[in-house]
């Protein structure tokens, strides 16, 4: 009996050895990025209240109450706006963010002492958040076209099982040259991120927890905790009072709302 011609070559395929087939690391990075955004894609906007506590390296607080509230955006990343509340001497000071799936994000932040807006310049991006030890680029949302990918090893943290990958920003001007992620495979939601500066040495790690579900989709950590190995500063991030599809639209993030913040 002869092989058809036309069968040889997918037989050959099914001969190769397994290695050949599978999936490179750099696909597989991307494929669970992917499947995280799409997971988390559909919540249309939300609001939400924020208590950020500094801890300087002695050990010393200071909190920051904030309101928050975000857009989600068809075709391009999302849309947030940043209120500090307290204490007096930030009160009216405002982020608004344009987040972009490619380029540069766009950032401006009202000073409400100088009653001005100030456009954030992406040389910028990679400085310190009002003091925390968050960065400009950190809060604004982390669109996959932003970063290339590279998968590490399945693992377990705290119990969980999750998938470990690499994710090099884009931008040349991020203060990052890359991000090692722990996402856990049951939500894949982010449990864990190190950042490397640009001289690839551990700067900052963040942890996620007290993750709660939303519209039975969608899941929010209400304790983000970001330390600074480098300096033993952390900032504390407290999220509560989720509101989901509160009928937000573009116009609640104009640069006008900036000084409309009350």
């Amino acid at each position: 009996m002869k092989l058809s011609i036309k069968l040889l070559p997918a037989l050959a395929l099914c001969l190769l050895p397994f290695s050949v087939l599978a999936e490179t690391p750099e696909e597989k990075g991307l494929a669970i990025a992917q499947e995280a955004d799409s997971r988390d894609s559909g919540f249309v906007d939300y609001t939400n209240d924020v208590k950020m506590i500094l801890r300087n390296k002695q050990g010393q607080e200071s909190t920051r109450e904030i309101r928050s509230k975000t857009l989600e955006v068809d075709g391009d990343g999302d849309k947030s706006l940043t209120v500090f509340d307290e204490p007096r001497d930030v009160k009216g000071t405002a982020l608004l963010s344009f987040t972009h799936k490619v380029g540069p994000d766009d950032q401006w932040l009202y000073l409400p002492a100088l009653k001005r807006v100030k456009r954030i310049a992406s040389d910028n991006k990679s400085g310190p958040f009002m003091g925390s030890e968050f960065a400009y680029e950190d809060i604004t949302s982390q669109e996959i076209d932003k970063y290339t990918y590279k998968f590490l090893r399945d693992d377990t943290l705290d119990g969980m099982d999750v998938f470990v990958f690499e994710r090099y920003p884009v931008d040349k001007k991020s203060g990052y040259t890359r991000q090692i992620t722990w996402l856990d495979k049951e939500h894949y939601k982010e449990r864990k991120i190190e950042y490397y500066d640009r001289k690839n040495a551990l700067l900052k790690t963040l942890t996620f927890t007290d993750y709660n579900q939303y519209l039975d989709t969608f899941w929010r950590a209400h304790n983000m905790y970001m330390v600074n190995h480098q300096t033993g500063k952390s900032t504390t991030l407290i999220q509560d009072n989720y509101q989901f599809q509160t009928g937000l639209t573009d116009r609640d993030f104009d640069k006008n709302s900036l000084k409309r913040v009350r």
